[in-house]
């Protein structure tokens, strides 16, 4: 892999304001205001954050590409340290407005109006930390990102997500993935306690039920539901409902 360029020769603008903090106040034209914005100290042209005035919120991390010009944000919550958005673009003024709306509270779907790069992953936020909404929120996210993939087995792999969600003993299980194979915790992330099989979809439009990581030893199946249904056969019959993982 190449070498990349140096950041001052890639952000001139930014390295002529000494941070990218500084840079993002310049080209917000005064819409950050007093908000507090961070550089990094080992690399102030190419990071910076954003603090929100919502505890449920990390601050907004915003990352210059190395090799071409452009910017990347992430806006997670701290109990999992999980997406809730994220985003590239080219203009350092959308940045700004994206983390204005971040740090001033604004609802996930008011960030991505005042800044249309933002991307929603899915997830909503879970102020209270309680379990069976984490894990509503995670099965969300984990729906809507099958059907944003571009895989050619896509239509395979959003079929077995949706068919596991329409069961209820499986959406009452944390949702988790591994090499795009469907898992279950009876815990929330941060600490993940794995129960029951792991379900695969297969590239030739097959789904795999094994009681190891991507093994078949249950059964190879040609309709996702098939493979729901032995799935849900093969659970602890001791679940209780689902626990923080913290």
């Amino acid at each position: 892999m190449p070498t990349p360029p140096d950041p001052a020769v890639l952000y001139p603008d930014v390295a002529a304001c000494g941070s990218l903090a500084a840079a993002l106040r310049t080209e917000a034209d005064g819409c950050l205001g007093a908000v507090p914005v961070t550089s990094s100290g080992s690399a102030p042209l190419l990071h910076a954050t954003v603090a929100s005035t919502l505890q449920h919120r990390e601050p907004l991390q915003i990352s210059a590409w190395s090799y071409e010009r452009r910017w990347s944000i992430l806006g997670t919550e701290p109990f999992q340290s999980m997406a809730l958005v994220d985003g590239r673009t080219d203009d350092l003024a959308e940045i700004a407005r994206a983390a204005r709306a971040w740090h001033d509270g604004a609802p996930l779907n008011d960030i991505r109006r005042a800044a249309p790069f933002v991307h929603l992953t899915g997830r909503f936020e879970v102020p209270d930390t309680d379990p069976a909404r984490l894990t509503e929120s995670e099965w969300q996210r984990m729906c809507q990102e099958a059907s944003e993939l571009e895989y050619a087995w896509q239509e395979t792999y959003q079929a077995l997500i949706e068919a596991a969600y329409a069961e209820p003993a499986l959406r009452a299980l944390y949702p988790f993935t591994s090499h795009w194979a469907l898992r279950f915790s009876a815990t929330t992330r941060p600490h993940l306690t794995v129960v029951g099989p792991c379900l695969a979809a297969n590239s030739d439009g097959t789904y795999g039920v094994g009681r190891g990581f991507i093994s078949e030893d249950l059964g190879r199946f040609t309709t996702p539901h098939e493979a729901v249904a032995l799935a849900v056969r093969h659970l602890p019959s001791d679940l209780g409902p689902i626990a923080l993982g913290g």
